[in-house]
């Protein structure tokens, strides 16, 4: 099933929504800085204005010369009045004076401004014979308006500055971090199915879990088919999976099905410095679904709010404590609703608080499991209705050598293998593009540059050499698909494995077969070397811990017994005990301890036998590997029988990489070549040899 399902698809009424607001925003800050950059230049044009007197100066004269001037015509008797308050008398000159547009005279008293003003205009008028006559009494300035205007200028400016500078932004709800003067609402989104894009036939792998989220569609749409035989709603939904199974692209499926209200809201939206904020934010979520009852609640990621109360060192976090305190109360407290249906995900139920998970609350846990190969052939036909593919691809083929692969993987390898045929210039995608695609999203990107001496090489083709052989000869391990020596992500060669199906349980010999074929790089690399090498770390680790398991967990050891005794080390921050625990005494440790010892020398041993038996075909398939760089397990199974390969075309010469890959991707190989093939049509690989934890 697939959590990562990509369509073109908008984000519903409130996403979009959102997203124009956002736009809009956007648009809107220019034009609030223009605003104010106007209303600035308005305030102070009207100040200008409502003073005369202000800017340029004025040259000081005294009273017989400003006569004058004025009888003279030099200046403008209409534009004479008194600055402000003062006695002091100014006009403005027709020609500039020492740069100056305006003569100043000051006065004693104020008479003397009244007989400088009748005597000035009266001799002016004399001399206007047909023009309009000036009066005479004093005009003053406009003080009363300027004065206003400097006492609310720099407020009007400050308050005008500071809100769209500032509080335009927090009141903004496209603007970043939402309204935050309203932290206490939720942020929950109300999704559709045109939001979404996402239905029930979307939704391929995990039949069972659809089957039960259907159950709650069809109550909600037909209520009173249940209810006829005093059935109810259940509260609650939690979905448990591993990342990538589809939990939020159910949840997606839901909102595109369900004719009722659906809120979406993830787990860490709760969560705030202040505390009370989170359990403010549940109680209006639930308000909000109250007010739309019958509705639909999707909470993902539950285990951020969700987690045991009281845990981790120094005690429990109370804003998240309180938060959980509310949801507990809103889904099954005193004044529950009945017509809210809360869906939770999460890929930590372990973390989760008991309380929360109790019935009623959390009536249903729907378990989402990794799909089988039907189910990851469901979802790459899904998937592959996108793209363009090439007919003779087998999704079958490509859905068998894909195991413990989640949905998104599988998304992810028709992307990638898209992505690969395009940059190959291809009309159409192959089944080599998806198998390169799977090994580069399993093994990471093939390094061909990386320079490696020819030692280095040796030694890593020895290395594959041996769990080639080891892989090939013991049947109670899976088949052998592919070896190559080409470095791919942080590994220097990688040995392939191709399950004949989905197995479900580990038995003794599978499990012990698989330790031979760890321990079989290490003893190639031993015995044609000379000497040991670092190469084998990562199977050294995982052959100690599957035997470890053996004794432990499993109880396939007759010394110890169907006992468990492994030690309890995931404790810390999950409410329990700091520090380990063991239930068994120092006495059985070292018995344990020889007998996974006792276990793996065994494994140890007959995986040397097998090398030892067998070094002619070591040598076959490391000189092939040295050559070709890839082998398949067909080819593998020639030179272990002895029989010589198909010699190598001009083309592969030039370039090995390039024809191993091909060679790799091949249903089988011809009969000139090999006569027998491995079983089933090997196109697949198995990512990793141990078990299911």
């Amino acid at each position: 099933m697939d959590n990562d399902k990509q369509r073109n698809h908008g984000r519903g009424p409130s996403s979009s929504n959102s997203g124009d607001s956002g736009r809009k925003e956007k648009s809107r800050k220019p034009r609030g800085f223009v605003f104010v950059a106007l209303l600035l230049g308005v305030l102070l044009a009207i100040a200008g204005l409502a003073d005369p007197t202000s800017g340029g100066g004025a040259v000081e004269r005294n009273r017989d010369t400003v006569s004058q001037w004025v009888a003279e015509g030099r200046v403008d008797p209409t534009t004479m009045f008194l600055v402000r308050d003062t006695l002091t008398f100014q006009a403005s000159l027709k020609e500039a004076i020492e740069g100056k547009k305006k003569v100043e005279v000051s006065f004693a008293t104020e008479d003397a401004v009244d007989d400088f003003r009748r005597s000035t205009i009266d001799a002016y008028n004399a001399k206007q014979e047909n023009a309009e006559k000036i009066d005479w009494r004093v005009k003053q300035s406009k003080t009363l308006l300027w004065q206003f205007l400097m006492a609310v200028l720099p407020w009007v400016l400050f308050l005008g500055i500071l809100y769209f500078l500032f509080f335009r932004q927090l009141r903004s709800p496209g603007g970043p971090g939402g309204n935050i003067l309203s932290f206490g609402k939720s942020r929950a989104k109300l999704a559709s199915q045109e939001s979404t894009g996402v239905t029930f036939a979307d939704v391929a792998g995990v039949q069972e879990a659809k089957s039960e989220v259907t159950e709650i569609v069809e109550f909600l749409r037909r209520p009173e088919k249940f209810q006829r035989l005093g059935g109810r709603i259940p509260r609650g939904v939690m979905l448990v999976g591993s990342p990538g199974t589809g939990k939020t692209l159910l949840a997606k499926a839901i909102a595109g099905e369900a004719e009722v209200p659906f809120f979406s809201i993830c787990g860490s939206d709760f969560v705030e410095m202040f505390v009370g904020v989170g359990a403010a934010r549940v109680r209006d979520l639930f308000k909000q679904a109250r007010d739309s009852s019958p509705c639909i609640v999707f909470l993902d990621e539950v285990d951020a709010v969700g987690r045991r109360r009281g845990s981790g060192l120094g005690g429990g976090h109370d804003e998240r404590e309180q938060t959980l305190n509310a949801i507990l109360v809103e889904m099954d407290g005193f004044d529950s609703d009945q017509g809210i249906i809360l869906i939770a995900a999460t890929n930590r139920p372990d973390v989760l608080d008991p309380a929360l998970l109790r019935p009623g609350r959390f009536d249903r846990q729907i378990t989402i499991d990794l799909p089988d190969v039907e189910g990851r052939e469901q979802i790459l036909k899904v998937h592959s209705t996108k793209v363009k593919m090439d007919s003779s691809v087998s999704l079958h083929r490509i859905a068998r050598g894909t195991p413990s692969f989640s949905g998104a993987e599988l998304a992810a390898l028709i992307n990638e293998g898209a992505i690969i045929a395009a940059m190959k210039d291809q009309d159409r995608i192959f089944e080599v593009d998806l198998e390169e695609a799977r090994d580069k999203i399993r093994y990471g990107l093939q390094k061909k540059s990386r320079a490696m001496v020819d030692e280095d090489r040796l030694i890593t083709a020895y290395h594959e050499a041996g769990h080639a052989l080891v892989a090939h000869l013991l049947p109670e391990v899976e088949p052998l698909h592919k070896v190559s020596i080409v470095p791919r992500g942080m590994a220097l060669g990688v040995t392939m494995q191709l399950p004949e199906r989905d197995r479900y349980h580990m038995s003794r010999k599978q499990v012990l077969g698989n330790l031979q074929l760890l321990y079989g790089g290490r003893i190639a690399e031993e015995k044609f070397c000379g000497d040991v090498t670092s190469g084998a770390s990562n199977d050294i680790e995982r052959a100690t811990d599957l035997a470890r398991r053996m004794v432990c967990e499993w109880g396939m050891s007759d010394e110890i017994g169907p006992i468990k005794y492994t030690e309890n080390e995931e404790t810390l921050f999950l409410g329990r005990e700091v520090t380990k625990s063991r239930d068994h005494s120092e006495a059985l440790a070292v018995r344990i301890d020889e007998e996974v010892r006792n276990v793996l020398d065994e494994s140890y041993e007959a995986a040397e036998r097998i090398i030892n038996e067998n070094s002619e075909s070591i040598e076959r398939i490391a000189m092939a590997l040295m050559e070709r760089e890839t082998l398949t397990g067909a080819q593998v199974a020639c030179l272990a029988r002895g029989e010589e390969l198909e010699p190598l075309s001009d083309e592969s010469q030039t370039n090995p990489a390039t024809a191993a890959d091909r060679s790799a991707s091949d249903q089988k190989v011809t009969e000139s070549s090999c006569e027998k093939d491995v079983p089933g049509d090997a196109t697949g690989m198995n990512p990793d040899v141990l078990p299911a934890s």
